[in-house]
């Protein structure tokens, strides 16, 4: 029973299926020693307070807590610290699964909006979210103490009041954003015949010109330095290398790069397949240095959960990483590359911005970055300034 050194109280039992738990979701040998020594803690805890196994709850881990602070403990873990040991006795059935909070008129309304935006329009989760987020705001100011949520009534004037009071400190950006958002709602409200009339119509757009702004791309020199500040000796510089070397060389988005599944990676016929925007996914080439990158961060990853995500967390418990570290991946490489920070997008940008350099043609930036519209690829012929004034007109009353 290493890492427990003394009698574990009340849950000795679980020792041995806790460890080999603690194994399962990648902790270190250290990790794990600490893990059981903390069992060992709250056991004989249990057993002074009268506390059987089954009785255990967050709760009652907060009070132990509280009575090793005033015991003088230097270090004492946090309540989430325990979460591992109380899903394993819940999987185990030692302890009772918490009560579902009761589901309301408002969750029911949400939940179908949330499989509308799934199955109709093919959203990527992390939209799915933010949708959801918006809907359950607007809605949640006529729901009525959990009884029916009131929608028939709705007004372009109360529409337009809570748009203002939502975009009133965002970008324009964020701004479009909400627009969007509300008017998915609307139309989910008017196709399942809970509103009259489409208010989607009624949601005022966001002023401010599309395409001004000119992409800004990172050099290639930078992007060099950014892998080169990889450690890929270690785990996390291995994974980040990878990671860094899909968004430089093939310009996949921080979403696309998360959801990316071992059954994704074609080896024998050097393909990759890319689950992008609205479900769909396109087959690009598995360059051999970005294959290469990637069958070394999964050589070094020995121990795998029952996930099949490519990219993991190098910190138990082993799990899919989320979209959002994927900027953190980049932000860190530029403070070790002592590059300006940027996030994931840049990348992309510089990809384009690269290949355009190199004589690339636009329908073939928007086939390698996957536009459903070239008119989004456009945007990148402000780049290339030289081009520019090849085509320019001069100016009346100059010589140029």
């Amino acid at each position: 029973m290493s890492g427990t050194r003394r009698k574990p109280g009340r849950l000795g039992p679980f020792v041995e299926g806790y460890r080999s738990r603690l194994q399962e979701l990648g902790y270190p040998s250290s990790s794990a020693r600490n893990k059981l020594k903390e069992l060992g803690q709250l056991g004989r805890w249990m057993a002074g307070q009268e506390i059987g196994a089954a009785q255990l709850s967050g709760s009652a881990v907060e009070k132990f807590l509280v009575a090793r602070r005033a015991a003088g403990c230097k270090r004492v873990p946090r309540v989430r610290s325990f979460a591992p040991l109380l899903d394993y006795l819940r999987d185990e059935g030692v302890i009772a699964v918490p009560e579902p909070a009761p589901v309301t008129a408002l969750d029911e309304l949400i939940g179908r909006y949330r499989r509308w935006l799934v199955a109709d329009r093919g959203l990527a989760p992390a939209t799915v979210l933010r949708y959801e987020k918006l809907a359950r705001r607007f809605l949640g100011q006529r729901a009525r103490s959990g009884g029916p949520v009131a929608v028939a009534d709705l007004s372009g004037a109360e529409v337009t009041a809570f748009l203002l009071a939502e975009c009133a400190r965002v970008s324009t950006g964020s701004a479009k954003g909400r627009v969007a958002e509300l008017r998915a709602l609307f139309r989910f409200l008017y196709l399942h015949g809970m509103t009259p009339r489409n208010l989607a119509e009624a949601v005022p757009p966001v002023a401010g010109w599309r395409d001004t702004s000119v992409p800004r791309g990172m050099a290639a020199g930078d992007v060099q330095r950014l892998l080169a500040s990889c450690d890929r000796s270690r785990l996390a510089g291995a994974r980040d290398f990878a990671i860094l070397m899909l968004l430089a060389r093939l310009g996949l988005r921080s979403a696309e790069v998360a959801c990316l599944e071992l059954e994704d990676l074609d080896w024998r016929a050097g393909e990759i397949v890319v689950r992008g925007k609205a479900r769909r996914q396109d087959r690009l080439p598995l360059l051999p240095d970005v294959g290469d990158a990637i069958a070394r961060y999964l050589t070094a990853v020995r121990e795998r959960t029952a996930t099949r995500r490519v990219f993991l967390t190098t910190r138990a418990p082993r799990q899919p990483i989320r979209p959002d570290l994927v900027g953190d991946v980049v932000e860190r490489a530029c403070r070790r590359a002592g590059v300006p920070p940027a996030g994931a997008h840049r990348l992309r940008h510089g990809l384009a911005t690269e290949m355009l350099r190199q004589g690339a043609t636009l329908t073939g930036i928007s086939q390698v970055l996957r536009h459903s519209d070239l008119a989004t690829t456009a945007i990148y012929a402000k780049v290339d300034a030289g081009r520019l004034r090849e085509v320019a007109r001069p100016w009346p009353g100059t010589s140029l």
